[in-house]
């Protein structure tokens, strides 16, 4: 993912993810504990603080305070044991999967962490089953078997070698039974996990200060005692705490202009920008319970219209790139399936699309966003979609918004005809594009029933470990998700962390899943 190299300039101080990683030994690093903590700023606030119930960025959290029997260590792409000493399948057809869990693991309050820990930590989230939450990546799970303390057994319902990455993903958090009820979600808002860092406190929408887990048992080798992550509302109020030297790196929600305006300005040398590849992705999911979103002409119209090349380049200042597919560039399987079908943004062609479908008038659409959940530039996308669908004359657009805790309370319920969501990936594989939307629980909460997708080409791709071997299933998957428009990718994005030059590590923070694990994170203590 970062080998992209963009140089090296000492305005914003932009450094390429690879100069940085063969530069790091030129300064010596080491605990920030006698320095304060070292403080990460966001727009990406948690929706929750128990992993049962969270299918979005509240992961960011979770990765850091939880454990799970799978991670990944820095610079692998593949699941590593974390809780766990060691995973495998023990069969020839990916139907069942065994680990084993390290001695002596604990939470960070002192309970034991065990075999029955770890069956209830799973065993909870499909029971609670939240509406758009987590359960929906077990759908091939059958049951979890205890043998002894240490020992863990997923038994299958059908082949999945995808699932070591879902027990990677910190959705699978492992969490206390003694706190975590079996049946409900935690509503203290407190957090038991044995991950590398315990949650000393926690202001909702404001902060989260993470101190030092000693009794963390795992891969990680934190290179801090202590991270403060604080949440902002827009990017230029973050960016104006990194340069006043409030916060120390910025993540999530970097607005395209003052991306920009980190890359050109003269900064005098004290930030840094680091950019890498994503594949996060945004795009616009339609209701079919929607008099009018459900119906296909409709679709198809709005996908014919949508000038993706506009949005990215007037809106994110050639920040993100143009999507045509809901698998992003970058991976094995990937498509331009809108742009083959659909070719250049075309009125005529759209009008043509409703003419056939016997719809003479304009079509009413409400196109609904979150207010403080991607990034300051939503508002600004969701103006140019309604200006390029009503300057066609076939639609007449009303635009509404909602802060992101009430935005998934209103999508999980049907309430919105359309309404834009952003994908931070699961885990590397084209399967996490496709799989998390489609099916009766779904990510979005919104049901898709795709017979041909979830009983066909999916369980198909599963039973094959080579992901090379089922690029012909993700294209015909992709090509359906076309047919139908109840998916519209608009852009994939990229990654840029800003940080103070005296932080080290920023290039090394990101894991597969474009989560920031700050135990990478550490200050210069000499030149």
């Amino acid at each position: 993912m970062f080998n992209r190299n963009r140089g090296l300039r000492r305005v914003a101080a932009i450094a390429s993810i690879s100069s940085l990683v063969a530069g790091c030994g030129v300064l010596s690093t080491g605990s920030s504990e006698d320095q304060g903590p070292i403080v990460v700023g966001t727009t990406s606030a948690p929706s929750t603080l128990d992993p049962a119930a969270s299918w979005d960025g509240s992961w960011e959290l979770f990765r850091n305070v939880f454990q799970t029997l799978l991670a990944y260590p820095t610079g692998s792409t593949t699941p590593q044991p974390d809780a766990a000493k060691n995973c495998r399948f023990t069969d020839g057809s990916n139907r069942t999967y065994s680990c084993e869990l390290r001695q002596g693991l604990k939470f960070a309050d002192g309970d034991v962490l065990d075999a029955q820990a770890v069956k209830h930590s799973i065993d909870r989230i499909r029971k609670i089953g939240v509406a758009g939450g987590p359960a929906g990546l077990l759908g091939s799970l059958d049951r979890v078997q205890v043998l002894g303390s240490l020992q863990v057994v997923f038994h299958l319902n059908k082949p999945d070698a995808t699932f070591p990455f879902v027990l990677a993903t910190p959705a699978m958090s492992l969490v206390d039974p003694d706190d975590y009820p079996a049946g409900s979600l935690r509503k203290d808002g407190k957090v038991s996990g044995s991950g590398p860092y315990r949650l000393r406190t926690y202001q909702e929408g404001k902060k989260a200060e993470l101190v030092r887990n000693d009794a963390y048992r795992g891969f990680a080798q934190r290179k801090n005692d202590a991270v403060t992550i604080r949440y902002f509302q827009d990017s230029a109020t973050m960016v104006r705490a990194l340069r006043d030297k409030q916060i120390d790196v910025t993540y999530r929600g970097l607005a395209a202009d003052d991306i920009v305006a980190l890359q050109s300005r003269n900064s005098d040398g004290e930030l840094q920008l680091i950019e890498g590849s994503g594949t996060d992705i945004n795009y616009l999911v339609f209701n079919p319970k929607d008099p009018w979103a459900s119906k296909t002409a409709v679709r198809r119209a709005v996908a014919q219209l949508v000038d993706r090349g506009a949005i990215s380049h007037k809106i994110y200042k050639g920040t993100v790139d143009p999507l045509y597919s809901m698998v992003p560039k970058g991976l094995t399987g990937h498509t331009t399936g809108f742009f083959d079908d659909y070719g250049d943004p075309s009125t005529s062609k759209a009008r043509q699309l409703l003419s056939e479908a016997g719809i003479t008038r304009r079509v009413p659409l409400t196109l609904w966003y979150t207010s403080d959940r991607y990034g300051s530039e939503t508002a600004e996308e969701f103006k140019e979609l309604k200006s390029q669908l009503e300057d066609s004359g076939l639609f007449t657009i009303t635009l509404k918004s909602r802060p992101w805790k009430t935005y998934v309370e209103g999508y999980q319920k049907g309430e919105y005809p359309v309404f834009g969501r952003g994908w931070f990936p699961d885990f590397p594989d084209a399967e996490n594009f496709i799989a998390p939307f489609v099916g009766a629980q779904n990510a979005l909460g919104t049901p898709y029933a795709e017979p041909k997708i979830t009983d066909v080409l999916l369980p198909r791709s599963r039973s094959e470990s080579d992901r090379g071997n089922v690029v012909k299933d993700f294209e015909e998957a992709q090509q359906i998700l076309v047919d139908d428009a109840r998916l519209l990718p608009l852009w994939q994005g990229r990654q840029f962390v800003a940080a103070s030059v005296d932080i080290s590590g920023a290039e090394r923070a990101l894991d597969p899943s474009t989560i920031m694990t700050m135990w990478e994170l550490s200050r210069k203590t000499s030149w």
